[in-house]
């Protein structure tokens, strides 16, 4: 999630619907400068215990975010708290109970992602070491129920943690439990983010199968391989699934705008605090009745934090994030990147891969999202087959398109070898999930705590 820097500076003051417009008008961008940003979250345990520290505690996580301070991090506070880290690989931040998020700085290539990826990832294991800790690559934890873990100082948490429950039955699992990798992109115009809007939705369920990465739920089996993406079902109808809007002719910014309206306020931030507007309308509040800052009209701040509180399987902002996808390892971080740069960066990659999706109903298009959670790559396609037929030619045009792009490293290299361990599932059927499954039932003897020996 989003972390708010507290300064605010100078906000304009929100008067006119066109206002509401400007932030995804502003995204627009020449293709020379499109850029890749990566994030990617990782679960904190301690070595001695498997416990989730606590921010407090001697060698938690303010002593984790303290000790990054080493490479050259600065810290961000919220209030006396540090609660994120700055920096020129982006920035250091924390999910509700603690887990630890690296929001990379806008790139050009995947090989810049990747090495952006090893520096941070050395960081927190030399850190982590010093202090004890450990981090797990999984889309969700293995084995914690949700009273035992930490919450973390942040304002805009105690708000959502307060107003999930009223929305769905597993909107505090989202906040609490899990662990996502996501990418962010560009597009060229209004048209260009809507047809990449259009397939990243389409092709979401792709992303979710190759990564599906938490099959367990309070040390057991849980029937998933994505459980993490199975919360989503019941985290907020209001702001979640797949925006069959966006499939509809003259989708655009304006379209998005009205979702957005329509999506509940969780806050508002003022004066270095959080305001508790859960549940109300940002109609309202253009109208100066907001309930909680009563003839106030939003800023432009408001709006751009709003629009961090909606989670679609595609989100738009002033880019493009895809986020369908379950935490992992070091190798499917630069992965993730590497199958929508692939996609949604080349033309003809791009329209090659709508022509795969294009003729799908909304129906089977939420179907296939429905289904995948539990079946990840044998989940049925619309017209027969299963998501494995698609895989593999969905992986053939992210190939073409990386070549394409020919951005090589030193060794001569294109981006498309990225794509090498998403192509090692394909070829063997089994995603992640499944190859934690068969360890439990067999060399760990289903004793979830070895799953601590695939840390990072």
């Amino acid at each position: 999630m989003s972390t708010r820097k507290t300064s605010e500076g100078e906000d304009l003051r929100i008067e006119r619907r066109e206002q509401l417009v400007e932030p995804m008008q502003a995204g627009e961008k020449p293709v020379i400068n499109w850029r890749i940003g990566t994030e990617h979250e990782k679960l904190v345990f301690s070595l001695t215990d498997h416990h989730a520290p606590s921010y407090e505690e001697p060698g938690g996580i303010h002593s984790l975010l303290f000790a990054l301070t080493r490479f050259g991090w600065k810290p961000v506070y919220e209030g006396e708290n540090v609660i994120a880290l700055e920096g020129p690989d982006g920035n250091v931040s924390l999910e509700p109970a603690g887990q630890l998020e690296l929001s990379g700085a806008p790139l050009d290539n995947l090989h810049q992602t990747c090495a952006e990826t090893g520096r941070h990832l050395e960081q927190v294991k030399e850190v982590g070491e010093a202090l004890g800790i450990g981090y797990l690559g999984l889309g969700m934890w293995p084995d914690k129920r949700r009273d035992e873990l930490p919450i973390m100082p942040k304002g805009r948490y105690e708000i959502m943690l307060r107003h999930m429950p009223r929305v769905g039955s597993m909107g505090l699992d989202m906040m609490l439990r899990t662990c996502t990798i996501q990418v962010n992109l560009d597009y060229a115009s209004e048209a260009d983010m809507a047809k990449k809007f259009r397939v990243g939705l389409a092709l979401q369920p792709l992303a979710t199968a190759l990564f599906a990465n938490s099959p367990f739920t309070e040390g057991k089996p849980n029937g998933f391989l994505s459980y993490r993406s199975h919360i989503w079902s019941d985290t907020d109808p209001h702001r979640t699934g797949m925006l069959p809007f966006v499939f509809e002719d003259g989708f655009g910014y304006e379209r998005y705008v009205d979702y957005m309206l329509d999506v509940p306020m969780y806050f508002v931030f003022r004066d270095g605090r959080y305001i508790d507007a859960a549940g109300r309308s940002f109609r309202d509040f253009m109208q100066g009745r907001l309930p909680a800052l009563p003839g106030e009209l939003p800023t432009a701040s408001d709006w751009t934090d709003h629009l961090s509180t909606a989670f679609p399987e595609v989100r738009l902002k002033s880019f493009l994030e895809m986020r369908g996808a379950d935490g992992g390892p070091w190798n499917r971080i630069c992965a993730l990147p590497a199958l929508w740069v692939g996609l949604l960066y080349d033309g003809a990659a791009l329209d090659a891969a709508w022509d795969l999706v294009k003729h799908w109903s909304m129906e089977e298009r939420e179907a296939l999202r429905n289904a995948v959670p539990k079946l990840a790559l044998d989940a049925p396609l619309p017209g027969g087959g299963t998501l494995r037929d698609l895989a593999g030619p969905a992986l053939e045009i992210a190939s073409a398109g990386l070549n394409a792009r020919a951005r090589f490293n030193a060794g001569g290299d294109s981006e498309a070898g990225f794509l090498e361990p998403l192509q090692e599932i394909v070829a063997s059927g089994k995603v992640p999930a499944q190859r934690l499954l068969d360890k439990f039932h067999g060399e760990w003897g289903q004793d979830i705590s070895r799953v601590y020996e695939e840390s990072f």
